[in-house]
């Protein structure tokens, strides 16, 4: 058992005392320390065969999601780790403080959290400066987003701005249209308007190839609350303009799960335990609607290996993490790697 994974068993009692924000922010601060100390080590694990997707090679299937790392901060840290991947932000053109605090908030009864964070960043050009310098052998994911005050008429000029500063350092890019917490923003993934921006967004990615002589993957992230018109309709963009991969999902907005609990009315994103079934149906929904080619990266409540493997199952070809790790624990790694070793 690595360092990490013995110590957060008795952490996680104090933490969990702590503003979940300020909880949050320790922990990377301290993970940022322990691996510059060369503390920060995996849990033992037996070989891991790497994994090809997106044009890229992952040296395993298990990702941190975006959020946990808005800033770029840490990305050598959750390497350390032993994720195969990081996707760090969401990232803005302009940095940005988000909402007020509280913002964050722990449901352990259900294995939840509720946030509300509103894409608090230091801004695409700060984070691009850090990853520009990063050594990891992770891959490195991008995830890109509008300023709060950009109407939606203009987001495709910040998302394009973003996938311009970020296509130089970025082993992918993720377009965020999902968060509930900026608003009007998943209004993005009406049909017509999500087939504006990609077709901008592809039309730029083809030119920042040209430039730079390299393809970096564009994805999309998605929420849990679609109907199956609403899914069959993105489907059917992403098909027509050739995604390069979809992420499913992000935090819901439904409070069924959670009915009763004393936070059940704390507006923001549900995710955790509570969000797993329906992340997984999308899952399945959209492995059974795209074509082979275009990948689906399952993330949603993961908090053990048999989780990750359902996923997998759904039809994800790689998975992610987030709320998992805040209950878990890094040991929550080792977990999922082994079960799908297994």
């Amino acid at each position: 058992m690595s360092l990490a994974s013995a110590l957060y068993p008795a952490l996680k009692p104090w933490l969990f005392k702590m503003d979940a924000e300020r909880a949050h922010e320790w922990t990377t601060r301290m993970m940022r320390i322990s691996h510059a100390l060369g503390l920060l080590k995996p849990d033992a694990l037996p070989p891991m065969k790497a994994v090809d997707c997106l044009g890229l090679r992952f040296p395993n299937v298990l990702g941190l999601a975006a959020g946990m790392d808005k800033s770029a901060s840490a990305v050598e840290a959750w390497g350390a780790l032993g994720f195969g991947f990081v996707e760090v932000g969401t990232l803005t053109p302009r940095p940005q403080p988000g909402n007020p605090k509280p913002r964050l908030f722990r449901l352990p009864e259900h294995e939840a959290l509720i946030n509300r964070m509103g894409f608090n960043n230091p801004g695409i050009h700060a984070a691009v400066s850090r990853l520009a310098k990063r050594r990891t052998s992770a891959v490195v994911g991008v995830n890109i987003g509008k300023n709060f005050d950009t109407p939606n008429e203009k987001a495709v000029d910040d998302y394009l701005a973003c996938l311009k500063a970020a296509y130089p350092v970025a082993d992918y890019i993720a377009v965020n249209i999902s968060s509930p917490n900026t608003k009007g923003l998943r209004d993005l993934q009406a049909e017509e308007s999500i087939r504006q921006l990609l077709a901008a967004l592809k039309k730029e990615q083809a030119s920042q190839e040209n430039q730079h002589g390299k393809q970096v993957p564009v994805l999309v992230k998605i929420a849990p609350d679609l109907d199956g018109a609403q899914i069959e309709a993105l489907a059917r963009v992403f098909n027509e303009l050739a995604v390069d991969g979809v992420i499913a999902t992000n935090t819901t907005i439904s409070r069924e799960a959670v009915a009763g609990h004393a936070l059940e009315k704390e507006a923001g994103g549900l995710s955790g335990a509570p969000v797993r079934e329906r992340s997984t149906l999308v899952i399945q929904a959209f492995r059974t609607l795209l074509g082979a080619d275009i990948p689906v990266i399952g993330v949603g409540g993961i908090l053990s290996g048999a989780h990750a493997v359902e996923k997998l199952n759904a039809g994800a070809s790689l998975v992610q993490v987030y709320s998992g790790l805040i209950y878990r624990g890094p040991g929550l790694i080792a977990d999922v790697l082994r079960a799908l070793k297994s």
